[in-house]
């Protein structure tokens, strides 16, 4: 089986920091998850960075429709493979 990484598209860093700890706490991971700062094309300022929240799911066992809800939680949303 192949490993399985999900990314959570946050909109801002307070927001992926919460999310990040509720994860661990609502879900068992192997792994914690990785925190990206993603800022948006031809942008330099912070206000306009997005955190991405990679989640590395070996086991396959997040569905994408938990992370869909959950990530809509932080008003973020889950990138498709």
């Amino acid at each position: 089986m192949d490993d399985v990484r999900h990314v959570l598209v946050l909109p801002d860093r307070d927001a992926a920091e919460e999310a990040a700890e509720a994860l661990a706490e609502r879900y068992e991971l192997d792994e914690e998850p990785q925190l990206v700062r993603d800022a948006l094309a031809g942008e330099d300022d912070a206000e306009d960075a997005q955190w991405l929240l990679v989640i590395e799911d070996p086991h396959a066992r997040l569905s994408a429709a938990e992370l869909d809800d959950f990530a809509a939680e932080w008003d973020g949303w889950r990138e498709e493979p």
